[in-house]
């Protein structure tokens, strides 16, 4: 054997860009619970049952179908230039409405900025939403009036807010539950890993909410993770479920069953919700540049709306007047929505610099002297035409 083949015998192989290193490690099919088909028929799942009156269901599918309301009155909105922004919840209903009738009155909600369907769950006025992204408010309601938190920007941050608030209430020794909302982005900042640690540690009674909408902007949940969220929790230490974010039967039995389970003092659970973010981002984002428009579709026949109306129809469960009535008041919201939007004022743009630093600031000041004279410069062009 020559020099050259003895040491090139001893040469450890290196592995090819496609070899074990870039498999995704094997694990079971995800479970799913589901309630109500997409189709609307009612199945049964092992352990998470629900057992609702008539009245309880189509109050369920009033709740959905204000929400989208009130929703597309705010996108058409900003559209119009009456808001800055707007993060819309369209198709996540029913993990919104379902979780959110979940809750206790002495329950607490930490959102982030998309839960409109939360807020609506817990009394907040749907203006109070669109001062916030007009720009003329701060939130605009109180949150230990209605145990719901102001919206929160900073991404994940929240899931640390909610833990902290837990351990406090269980120090109290009260058997309320605390629940925070994040997205399938979020999951990938640190400060939800570090909300599950110390919220396993110290057994707090907290729900964490994930809505997988599956995309985060542009980023899809198959480039955050190479295992479904809800089993991050095993790493932690406490339970966690998928269910079906378009079923709101089943996110409304999986959520009251981990609110019940951290009442009982058995800590936390991850709840995944897999469901779909069927617009933008926000109103900035053109999702058309980066998925496809069957993608869209395929999910668009999971409407979560459409298949508990189809369970409604289908067990005579409600009139053709419910429905007539429903169509009804919500023009009516989407009217009272715009009418108060329209009567807010504008906000002003120097506020910008207030309230950055207690004493105030030099550079703060060189920046808002040099804004305003940037906005008067418009008035001068407008005079100088006339």
């Amino acid at each position: 054997m020559t020099v050259e083949s003895t040491a090139a015998a001893r040469k450890p192989r290196r592995a090819s860009k496609r070899t074990s290193a870039a498999k995704k490690p094997q694990s079971a099919e995800p479970q799913l619970v589901q309630l109500l088909t997409p189709e609307g028929e009612r199945v049964e799942h092992p352990d998470y049952s629900i057992d609702l009156s008539a009245e309880e269901l189509r109050g369920l599918y009033r709740d959905m179908v204000l929400t989208r309301r009130f929703d597309a009155e705010a996108t058409a909105l900003q559209r119009q230039g009456e808001l800055g922004l707007w993060a819309s919840l369209l198709g996540q209903e029913a993990a919104q409405i379902g979780s959110g009738r979940a809750l206790r009155d002495d329950d607490y909600v930490f959102p982030t900025y998309r839960e409109h369907g939360v807020a609506w769950c817990r009394g907040v006025d749907p203006t109070n939403l669109l001062g916030m992204f007009r720009g003329v408010n701060h939130g605009g309601w109180d949150p230990n009036s209605n145990n719901f938190h102001l919206y929160t920007i900073v991404i994940g941050s929240q899931t640390l807010h909610a833990t902290g608030y837990a351990m406090g209430v269980a120090k109290d020794g009260a058997d309320s539950a605390v629940i925070a909302y994040f997205g399938d982005g979020a999951s990938s900042q640190g400060d939800v890993a570090e909300s599950f640690t110390f919220s396993a540690v110290y057994n707090a009674p907290v729900v964490f909410f994930c809505q997988n909408n599956q995309w985060a902007i542009s980023e899809p949940t198959e480039r955050q993770t190479r295992v479904p969220l809800y089993q991050r929790a095993q790493g932690y230490g406490f339970p966690g479920v998928r269910v079906d974010g378009n079923d709101v039967l089943a996110c409304l039995a999986v959520t009251r069953s981990a609110l019940e389970r951290a009442r009982r003092g058995e800590g936390p659970t991850l709840v995944e919700a897999f469901t779909y973010r069927m617009g933008a981002h926000t109103t900035s984002d053109d999702p058309t540049k980066y998925r496809a428009d069957e993608e869209r579709a395929a999910w668009e026949a999971k409407d979560p709306i459409l298949r508990l109306r189809a369970y409604l129809e289908k067990e005579g469960l409600a009139e053709d007047a419910f429905f007539t009535a429903l169509d009804e008041e919500s023009e009516t919201l989407g009217k009272r929505v715009r009418e108060a939007v329209r009567a807010m004022p504008d906000p002003d743009p120097m506020a910008l610099f207030e309230h950055g630093y207690a004493d105030g600031n030099s550079l703060v000041d060189e920046e808002r002297a040099q804004f305003a004279a940037y906005q008067a410069s418009f008035v001068d062009s407008a005079e100088e035409g006339k």
